[in-house]
């Protein structure tokens, strides 16, 4: 095990640090060094929410973006600080910066502000209920956290049930709290799930491939077989069809579509289809 570790030691130390855009798609290790591309921010620094970030102690020009998971700022510097491949997503203004992130295959859930996930109750304290999120300490979540709850008309929630929401308070020093409403007060798809149904987990990475808008495994599997399916960002689904038999296909789909490559993918649907 001491070779691998200072053969990686050597390469850090004797490496530079390179430009994001060239690296952007390959493997990144933590400790690297990252320098983005300079441009003056005619907008001024501050807006929506990103910070500047200055390229060079002595340079004028700055670059407006945002560091994502697996990158830390340091000074004037950009580290990386978890092991994966490099990933940039352009701003909608089309002005540069845009938002750096690091996409790992970790397992281990840290919760987000915003992030939907699907919990395990776990307990009831009082008025709140304590929910597993898969992270490293259950989320609070209150009873006139859902729709149409009131004093007199509370939910009817019970341990072990699964719940479906969102993450309003998520940060490293209180602990996070879900609620089960949108911002109107409306459920919006969240709250209890069905007692039917299967839930298993899967890796983060495979969450945010099946949560993109042009994901073509959630249109096969639509296809496939009715059914009804909730994602959550802790890396958790739950999923049920027709019978307990395609419940199961579903899930074993889902599960290996991680590895498999688009023609395999439809091979087994075509073979699925068939039958």
């Amino acid at each position: 095990m001491a070779e691998p570790v200072s053969v990686a030691a050597e390469y850090l130390a004797g490496s530079r640090a390179r430009a994001a855009r060239t690296v952007l798609g390959q493997v990144v290790l933590p400790g690297e060094e990252l320098l983005l591309p300079e441009q003056e921010d005619a907008e001024g620094p501050g807006g929506a929410g990103e910070r500047p970030l200055s390229l060079n102690a002595g340079a004028r020009s700055r670059v407006r973006v945002v560091c994502g998971p697996g990158l830390r700022r340091c000074g004037d510097r950009l580290l990386v600080t978890k092991c994966g491949r490099l990933r940039h997503k352009e701003p909608s203004s089309g002005s540069g910066g845009g938002v750096y992130w690091v996409d790992s295959q970790q397992k281990r859930y840290v919760p987000v502000k915003g992030d939907h996930v699907i919990g395990i109750v776990t307990a009831k304290s009082g008025d709140i209920f304590k929910v597993d999120v898969g992270g490293s300490e259950p989320a609070s979540l209150s009873y006139l956290s859902f729709e149409g709850a009131t004093k007199r008309n509370r939910p009817n929630v019970q341990v072990g049930d699964l719940i479906y929401g969102q993450f309003v308070v998520a940060n490293k020093d209180m602990e996070p709290e879900m609620v089960c409403i949108d911002s109107c007060g409306r459920a919006n798809g969240m709250g209890v799930i069905g007692q039917d149904g299967l839930l298993f987990k899967v890796t983060l990475g495979l969450i945010r491939k099946l949560l993109a808008p042009d994901c073509e495994i959630i249109q096969e599997v639509g296809k496939l077989y009715p059914l009804e399916i909730v994602f959550g960002m802790n890396g958790r689904i739950w999923v049920k069809a027709k019978t307990i038999q395609q419940t199961l296909i579903l899930a074993n789909i889902l599960e290996a579509c991680e590895h498999m490559t688009s023609d395999q993918r439809k091979q087994i649907f075509s073979r699925l289809a068939e039958s």
